[in-house]
């Protein structure tokens, strides 16, 4: 497997805040110009993992609309990390084991359907022969062609990289607007990617055009920002495929976010029933699509009802994404 680590040390001094545990978006109109943070100063740096895609695993002409409606959510990929902590939570009182992005028992969910916003869309990846299907975003680079998702939407955390990885922007029942973009290079924390923290769990993708167009040009792109305070207020977004949804539209929620409640991670959570296939969706900082990007949907308890959790995005996912970003 060609994997690499990857060095970094450019981090933003404007954006340099506490280290916790460790750990803008434009509206949905095509190529606006991204709002990116100022990278200057330096901090300690931190590893990343690196994945070149080899031409034999891109995506090509594998994803036909009967495998994107058969790709399994990526919800799956996450149970075993967050049910590491288990033990931890019971003893602290929780009722029941930890789950991915557990599904509300009510018969209305409370994430509300919005139209397709140009730069979010869904990720479908290849891990251990089965196919599964995740959300993502287009963020302002360097390169202009990087997407952020969840980490064990590219990586099984730890373990092998995902093959024939391809983001869709703007997906909505079936239909692909601007196309299949394939991923040519994934990029993971190697708190994740070697030890499967979930307080890490955010990856990232580099993405090649269908076009010749950037994927920023073509789509618009998220600015990102890091090492914020605790306990912003967020709008998240996603694509949930588990019931009662279907994966086949853009999917919102909003809320304040709020610390895990028995501190097995240094993950924060959301008011959000959104569920599995909605994992690598962004966490927008304040009400609507337009502010800077901020965590991913990761994952959620059994027992907490209707809360969505995502990583705290510190100085070691900065890392990572300034790695994927140049």
């Amino acid at each position: 497997m060609m994997r690499s680590k990857v060095k970094t040390g450019a981090l933003s001094a404007l954006l340099i805040g506490t280290l916790v545990g460790a750990g803008g978006f434009l509206s949905a109109g095509a190529a606006s110009a991204a709002i990116a943070p100022e990278l200057t100063g330096t901090t300690s740096s931190a590893d990343v993992d690196r994945w070149v895609v080899p031409q034999t695993q891109q995506g090509g002409d594998y994803w036909t609309p009967e495998r994107m409606q058969s790709a399994i959510p990526g919800e799956v990929l996450v149970q075993d990390n967050v049910a590491a902590g288990a033990i931890g939570a019971v003893a602290a009182g929780a009722t029941s084991l930890v789950s991915p992005q557990a599904a509300d028992s009510s018969p209305s969910p409370t994430a509300t359907q919005v139209s397709p916003i140009s730069h979010i869309g869904k990720i479908f990846f290849t891990l251990g022969g089965t196919d599964y299907v995740c959300s993502g975003n287009a963020i302002s680079a360097t390169n202009e062609n990087t997407v952020v998702t969840a980490g064990h939407c590219v990586n099984e955390g730890p373990g092998n990289f995902a093959s024939r990885l391809i983001f869709v922007p703007a997906y909505e029942n079936g239909s692909a607007p601007f196309g299949q973009w394939n991923a040519t290079e994934l990029y993971a924390p190697t708190q994740w990617s070697n030890s499967g923290d979930i307080s890490y769990d955010t990856g990232f993708a580099v993405v090649s055009s269908p076009t010749g167009t950037s994927l920023s040009d073509s789509v618009g792109a998220s600015g990102v920002t890091f090492n914020q305070s605790r306990g912003l207020t967020y709008t998240a977004y996603g694509y949930p495929a588990a019931a009662p949804f279907t994966g086949e539209t853009l999917q919102s929620c909003y809320g304040t976010a709020s610390a895990d409640p028995y501190g097995q991670t240094q993950s924060q959570g959301i008011p959000c029933d959104m569920t599995g296939g909605s994992s690598g969706g962004p966490w927008m900082i304040g009400s609507g699509s337009t502010g800077l990007q901020n965590s991913v949907n990761s994952f959620g308890y059994n027992n907490i009802a209707n809360t969505m959790f995502g990583p705290y995005w510190g100085s070691v996912i900065q890392n990572a994404y300034v790695a994927a970003s140049a």
